[in-house]
């Protein structure tokens, strides 16, 4: 990779961060968990996870993915994912019963999280093209290859047909209603 594109790749790919967290800071703080917004990635300006973000950067999608393709995996999200806990394979362990990996219920603060994460994700990635329904169907598509905890699917696959549904105002107006209460999706 020449300098420029080296150049290129860095300024882009250290913009779509800033700009990921900006905007979930944003919906963090309408959800009313401010706090957890503004700790949101901070792992991203590691050098194990910004150097791949920067060798692998498109601008259209994760590079993460472009890094999988190349490797076989991707060392920048394994480190990621044992680091932040609004992503549900965080919330991964040994079954004592099994003795195999299994998923385990996520508390809600960091599903609410997620979801912040998610729409932001969705809006970034797709720009203009954002429609309400992307986050969800982004969700969906997956659904057969995740190891989530049924409930925890469950609440976030609740909350992203709010979304959906209603629209963003009434589903962060239902985050905060939650989070004053303590209850967290008492579906």
């Amino acid at each position: 990779m020449d300098i420029t594109t080296l150049a290129k790749n860095f300024r882009g790919h250290l913009r779509t961060v800033n700009q990921h967290r900006k905007m979930v800071l944003k919906h963090c703080i309408k959800a009313g968990i401010p706090i957890r917004g503004l700790l949101h990635d901070l792992s991203k300006y590691s050098p194990t996870e910004f150097i791949p973000g920067v060798l692998y950067f498109q601008g259209n999608r994760s590079p993460n993915e472009k890094e999988r393709e190349i490797s076989g995996y991707s060392k920048a999200w394994t480190h990621h994912k044992g680091r932040n806990r609004h992503h549900f394979e965080y919330w991964t362990d040994y079954s004592i019963v099994t003795k195999k990996m299994e998923a385990v219920p996520m508390p809600d603060i960091f599903i609410f999280e997620m979801f912040c994460d998610r729409v932001a994700a969705s809006k970034i990635y797709n720009k203009e093209k954002y429609t309400n329904d992307m986050p969800l169907d982004y969700f969906l598509r997956a659904r057969p290859k995740r190891l989530i905890a049924d409930d925890t699917a469950r609440k976030l696959e609740f909350l992203l047909t709010m979304l959906r549904d209603r629209g963003e105002d009434y589903t962060f107006r239902y985050i905060r209603r939650q989070v004053r209460k303590k209850k967290y999706c008492k579906l």
